[in-house]
């Protein structure tokens, strides 16, 4: 296997590096940002912000995954975010993810330029994004999930998910070298399970997959901090230190400057050279 995984244009590295995937929320109920971007021109506006502050690629949402978030059609998501990944790839020279475990959504953002397809169900519970990665060649992150919390041994039972995942996308044509694994913090897991996933993230490298980890503003740093989702800025950076150290190869994150400093700080300490 190569040491870069190419995304877009882009190579990035394998190992020794950390990059910064920016959060943009096409919604109108998100958890962290309240529809904010939800306007194409915001949105254009909050990318070139993104990038202006270092991030090294862009994820488009077009559904909250909240906990108790309505559903949307898929009819409904194309509209939300195919005008905003098209604008982003005429715009800017930047690669572009697609959050959905909508396979039409994958299809349709991919012809529009999409770089990478992010499955937040990792090819569970029906979503067929996997097999739109394997026709396409796209790159595709596959994130721990279920339907319930009922775990026989927590730790073990989120590897075994994790592994068939990776296994079933190879299965059906996935190239291993154009995988991601993510271990799903705020998904099917109380506070004690999402601190535990953060603990043992070096785990997650027996898969030979890059890891891409998501806990910006989630509610298990308001459940520690005691703090709502617009001040848990600094949890979201001790995370991020901690994802360095365990050797997370990306972070997505809604503060693209604070946590890319935290990032390139730790990374100096780690390699004792500034």
């Amino acid at each position: 296997m190569k040491d870069t995984i190419r995304i877009g244009n882009r190579e990035f590295k394998r190992a020794g590096k950390t990059y910064v995937m920016g959060i943009l929320n096409v919604t109108p109920d998100s958890f962290s940002d309240g529809g904010r971007f939800f306007d194409p021109d915001a949105a254009l506006a909050h990318v070139a912000e993104m990038i202006e502050d270092g991030a090294d690629l862009i994820d488009v949402g077009g559904e909250s995954t909240r906990p108790g978030a309505t559903e949307i059609g898929v009819e409904e998501e194309l509209k939300r975010v195919l005008p905003v990944v098209e604008r982003i790839k005429a715009r800017f020279d930047i690669p572009v993810s697609i959050d959905t475990y909508h396979a039409k959504v994958a299809e349709e953002a991919i012809k529009l330029g999409a770089d990478l397809l992010n499955d937040v169900w990792g090819g569970k519970n029906g979503s067929f994004v996997p097999q739109v990665a394997a026709a396409s060649g796209c790159p595709i992150v596959l994130m721990h999930n279920r339907t319930d919390s009922a775990y026989g041994n927590f730790f073990r039972d989120v590897q075994h998910d994790l592994e068939e995942s990776v296994e079933d996308a190879v299965r059906i044509g996935v190239a291993r070298e154009r995988i991601l694994v993510d271990p799903g913090i705020g998904f099917a897991k109380d506070a004690n399970q999402n601190l535990t996933m953060l603990h043992r993230l070096e785990v997650l490298h027996r898969y030979g997959v890059p890891i891409l980890l998501g806990v910006s503003r989630k509610s298990v740093l308001g459940a520690v901090l005691n703090l709502p989702v617009e001040e848990r800025t600094e949890g979201t950076l001790a995370a991020t230190v901690l994802a360095v150290a365990k050797g997370v190869q990306f972070v997505r994150v809604h503060d693209v400057r604070a946590n890319l400093r935290a990032i390139r700080m730790t990374e100096a300490i780690l390699r004792e050279k500034a």
